[in-house]
């Protein structure tokens, strides 16, 4: 793979816990449909320290959890209440408006010492669909398509390639694979027609090699050329590879919101600020816009 971006991980604090920031950046601002990804942890919980999301919104956008460990209960606006376990996939489609919160489940929270570590991946829903009405979908690992190709592992979370197709119903012609390597030497792994649109790779634990250079943990590559692209996987190494067809219209973000339409996302903004978006039952947690976005909004109101 001679044309590629190599990305490394920028770290944000979301109260509590640290998270590694790998989409979007400076030169990429997407992948296919893929907008925003942050990495959690791994990180330690327990002695009071647990992991806590408040109530907040999104508009135009799915959010999709990978968990590696750990456990996380889901709940959001539509009453949805749905613990997700490592390999499990759930995914919120936001539509026109949804709020959630993202907890770790009360009968963990006894003292005892545990991790929790995975990916919160947003995927922008296609034009048509950025006003539907939200949903949720939950499939357990045993339901995702699962095989081998040589010595490698492979788990269909979205999307299809390889042969296979994933039954999660995901806007667009997004994909996402999870590949992992337990043998003691190098794999080489061609993706040449197998996976069609814009392909990127995180590298979440080991190392791969695409031409001259090694991309450890941590870092994420995406390759300029869509479709057609291979890496050589390094002993014990594990990946997420993400990406597909890009939608023909731009995808703008403004804290929470994906929109196609800028004056949306202001729009958006301003029912959260009037608390006009639907809640979370037996949830009183309110997280604030942000006191930049809130001061930029108010100027412009006058």
């Amino acid at each position: 793979m001679i044309n590629k971006h190599l990305v490394e991980e920028r770290s944000r604090d979301i109260g509590d816990f640290l998270v590694g920031r790998l989409l979007p950046f400076r030169k990429k601002r997407q992948v296919g449909p893929f907008t925003f990804i942050d990495h959690m942890g791994p990180t330690d919980l327990g002695n009071d320290r647990y992991l806590d999301v408040d109530q907040h919104p999104h508009i135009g956008l799915c959010t999709l959890t990978w968990l590696i460990e750990g456990e996380i209960e889901h709940r959001d606006s539509m009453g949805t209440i749905q613990r997700i376990r490592p390999g499990d996939v759930g995914f919120m489609c936001s539509g026109s408006g949804v709020t959630h919160t993202e907890r770790t489940p009360a009968e963990l929270r006894n003292g005892q010492d545990s991790r929790i570590h995975g990916y919160q991946v947003w995927v922008a829903l296609p034009k048509n669909m950025e006003q539907a009405n939200p949903s949720f979908q939950y499939l357990t690992r045993e339901e995702l398509p699962q095989w081998r190709e040589g010595e490698l592992s492979m788990i269909m979370i979205a999307g299809k390639g390889f042969g296979k197709s994933s039954p999660l119903e995901a806007p667009g012609e997004a994909f996402m694979l999870d590949v992992r390597s337990n043998s003691s030497t190098a794999q080489s792994f061609q993706l040449d027609g197998e996976l069609q649109g814009e392909i990127a790779f995180i590298v979440v634990e080991g190392s791969v090699k695409s031409g001259e250079d090694e991309i450890q943990a941590g870092q994420m590559l995406i390759s300029k050329t869509e479709d057609q692209c291979g890496i050589e996987l390094n002993p014990n190494t594990h990946l997420l590879i993400f990406g597909g067809k890009p939608y023909p219209e731009e995808r703008f973000i403004m804290w929470n919101f994906v929109s196609s339409d800028k004056e949306e996302l202001t729009r958006a903004a301003q029912r959260w600020i009037a608390k006009a978006f639907p809640r979370v039952a037996d949830d009183d947690t309110y997280v604030p816009l942000p006191e930049a976005l809130m001061n930029r909004i108010n100027r412009e109101n006058g």
